[in-house]
């Protein structure tokens, strides 16, 4: 044995030596065979001999990521994505060509054999002490395939992925070891099953069936020899021998696997000679992943379906285990997404606003009583060009949209009507509800009291909008004031809970906000799919459903996985929902909501315009379907005033006459050919057979004088245009801004009924 050199560690062959005394000792024959291998590689560190019996014997192997397959209810595909291009086939889907193609080129001994190929090992570092470095390396099959499970486990940390893949003796220790565990307990076959399925080809494709279909478009059985001797080739260096990059280098690196076929007589010379005279002719897929590719508009559902996932707890405790799992793949997923309806959507929406308006439009669409989302699309498309967006203008922050949501308008006078019906006022009770009035002194809240402490006021959209108004006509033709007097009696608190139950909530996150500019939904930013599921409440009688948009999933092995289901709890009492859908029925037969009115079918719904106009909504429903459309400025920034959307010019926009349309048309397209239920409402009558005719301006009965007021002076979120951040000159513009004794404008909030 040699000595050791002054001021150096053991040589290589020292450390071999010694490696293998330790492995004859410990009766770990086999690991110590291939240890001169790599001392000769300079794969050397102190201390991993003597550790080598205390390396687990057992390969934990990771689940191989797959492709997972996204589904519509009718079995429709809508898209496929996956981390790693990959599809997973056993030993019989793979054709004899490739099977002896990988053998020839990259471990011809391997039938012959074990874990170790001690002849491949002396050859290299014989070569190898030749050449003064590293010419040639030693791995079997078996090893290259547990450093490919080392990399799979590493998944995309490139930090992991170092690790998994760095030269150092205590790596190839472990992965010596292993490799005689893997040996021992799959065999041959299943080693060679594995190695293929697992190992990168380049372009995307993980695993010999994505490569077949990248390269080829055919399935891994139907390769010819030619193709399975160019796939083959790749496996050493994907960039160097990539065949659409690099044909040249790919040609010569395919006739050198044949040739060593020939030699190994896996083929004859012939054969060998005939395939190599060939040109490489290939039929290029390109990798489609992502819910960039869905069908029909539907990337942002995808992407949704992507977000419940992450967040929903039934598909994992923790956030990186449920993205784990995710990234995994290979699960089918079937989805409530309805073809029928997601077609009628995006008609709709191309139909009515262009890719490259200054604005655009984003619907949801929900079956009452099931919760099921059966259609979502918008006009910005998801992509990462001009004109295109990754934010899902449909959902709220946490689900991939917005960071703000759209303030709603007057589609959130129904809830504050619902909530004072539910509280006992009369559906027949009237206001005086002036064109102008100021906001109520003081107005309860679920905790301290809102103060108007700077002489807020609130007018109606037009000056012709003047009371008494009984309920029915006051949401039917959106009138501010009415709805003002409402809350300064009944208060913010029972407002605020009956958004609550009904699932409205900001779509930045949090607590609605106790301010009375709530009450003409000029407070918190809401989402359509939040606002489409709220209204779904009263088309369902009352109760509300939680959105959901997967009707089952199965995983890799066929089995089904537990998926999330829709939450239904009463919301208001059924004759509150009935009362509200005779009084929204009136908005789509004679009130605002008149161009959005479906023909043969009961529907209802409301209006909605905002502050500067800069959301315009209409969110509505018959009795088996509820919508929400919304148009504005993504960004929340553009004033629709002399704008054009759509190749239609608009002087002002309003909640009816380009949300509504939008509706219309998307309704109709989702409803044709199915039934036609009628509401179970009950009669609203005129307001003469009140018992409650309060005007709503006499001190003496504490109607609408009692508790004044809505926005909290000062302080806004960015984008909201809440009281106290919208800027003077807000009202229409034939009525001028009130004053403060100062001169200085008063902030106001009109929340802009609708025409």
């Amino acid at each position: 044995m040699a000595t050791k050199r002054s001021g150096r560690g053991p040589t290589a062959t020292q450390q071999a030596a010694k490696f293998l005394g330790v492995s004859v000792l410990s009766g770990v024959v086999l690991a110590g065979l291939a240890l001169p291998g790599i001392g000769a590689f300079g794969l050397v560190a102190k201390g991993t001999v003597e550790g080598f019996d205390e390396i687990p014997a057992n390969l934990k192997t990771p689940p191989l990521s797959q492709r997972t397959t996204i589904l519509d209810s009718e079995g429709g595909e809508i898209a496929k994505v996956y981390s790693r291009d990959r599809t997973v086939v056993p030993l019989n889907e793979i054709s004899p060509y490739i099977r002896k193609a990988i053998v020839a080129i990259e471990d011809s001994r391997f039938y012959e054999h074990g874990a170790v190929d001690l002849k491949g090992v002396l050859r290299a570092v014989n070569k190898n002490a030749q050449s003064g470095g590293v010419s040639e390396g030693a791995s079997t099959l078996t090893q290259q395939y547990v450093k490919n499970v080392f990399v799979e486990e590493a998944g995309d940390d490139p930090d992991k992925v170092a690790v998994a893949t760095q030269q150092t003796i205590g790596r190839k220790v472990k992965e010596l070891k292993f490799a005689i565990q893997v040996e021992k307990e799959l065999g041959k076959e299943r080693i060679l099953n594995n190695y293929l399925n697992i190992t990168f080809f380049g372009q995307q494709a993980y695993g010999v069936e994505a490569a077949s279909q990248r390269y080829f478009s055919k399935h891994a059985k139907d390769l010819t020899l030619g193709e399975s001797a160019l796939l083959a080739g790749i496996v050493q260096s994907p960039s160097r021998y990539n065949p659409v990059l690099a044909p040249k280098e790919a040609t010569k690196r395919r006739n050198t696997v044949l040739a060593r076929m020939a030699e190994l007589k896996n083929i004859t010379p012939a054969e060998a000679a005939a395939e190599q005279a060939k040109p490489i002719k290939l039929n290029v897929s390109r990798p489609k992943s992502g819910c960039i590719t869905a069908v029909d508009g539907a990337g942002f559902f995808c992407d949704y379906v992507r977000e419940t996932f992450l967040n929903d707890p039934v598909f994992g405790k923790t956030k990186e285990a449920r993205a784990k799992r995710w990234n995994e793949g290979g699960m089918t997923i079937r989805t409530t997404l309805d073809p029928q309806t997601q077609k009628s959507v995006q008609k709709s929406i191309t139909d009515h606003v262009y890719q490259d308006d200054k604005v655009a439009t984003a619907i949801s669409i929900v079956q009452p009583g099931s919760g099921k989302v059966l259609g979502m699309g918008q006009s910005r498309p998801y992509g990462f060009g001009q004109y295109q967006t990754q934010i899902n203008l449909s959902a709220d922050k946490a689900m991939g949209g917005s960071t703000y949501g759209f303030q709603v308008g007057s589609t959130f006078k129904p809830i504050v009507a619902a909530a004072a019906l539910e509280e006992g006022v009369s559906p027949y009770k009237t206001y005086s509800s002036p064109f102008r009035m100021p906001y109520p002194e003081e107005v309860e809240t679920c905790g301290k009291p809102w103060k108007n402490s700077i002489g807020e006021t609130v007018n109606n959209e037009n000056r012709s909008e003047v009371g008494p108004y009984g309920m029915k006509e006051a949401i039917a033709k959106s009138v501010n004031t009415y709805f003002v007097q409402m809350v300064g009696d009944i208060g913010l608190c029972p407002v605020v809970k009956m958004a609550e139950k009904m699932g409205v909530k900001p779509a930045a996150g949090g607590k609605l906000d106790q301010l009375p500019a709530l009450t003409l939904g000029g407070s918190d930013g809401m989402s359509p799919l939040t606002m489409a599921a709220a209204y779904a409440t009263f088309a369902n009688r009352g109760t509300y459903c939680t959105p959901v948009l997967v009707e089952s999933a199965t995983g890799p092995d066929g089995k089904k996985l537990r998926v999330p289901k829709t939450k239904c709890s009463r919301a208001m009492s059924e004759q509150t929902a009935d009362t509200v859908n005779t009084l929204l029925q009136g908005v789509v037969e004679d009130g605002t909501g008149k161009e959005a009115g479906l023909s043969g079918r009961d529907s209802a719904g409301k209006t909605g315009t905002t502050d500067e106009r800069r959301a315009a909504w209409f969110v509505g429903y018959t009795p088996n379907l509820a919508g929400a459309v919304w148009v504005g400025g993504p960004g929340d920034k553009v004033e629709m005033e002399g704008i054009t959307i759509g190749g239609v010019y608009h002087d002002k926009v309003y909640g009816a006459d380009t949300p509504g349309p939008i509706w219309r048309d998307a309704m109709n397209g989702a409803l044709d050919g199915r039934d036609a239920p009628s509401f179970d409402t009950i009669p609203i009558a005129g307001a003469d057979k009140s018992s409650d005719k309060g005007s709503g301006n006499k001190p003496d009965n504490g109607r609408g004088q009692r508790k004044p007021g809505t926005a909290k002076p000062g302080g806004g979120k960015p984008g909201t245009n809440k009281p106290g951040n919208a800027k003077p000159g807000n009202k229409p513009a034939d009525v001028p801004a009130p004053l403060l004794p100062n001169g200085i404008s008063i902030p106001g909030i009109t929340g802009a009924s609708e025409q």
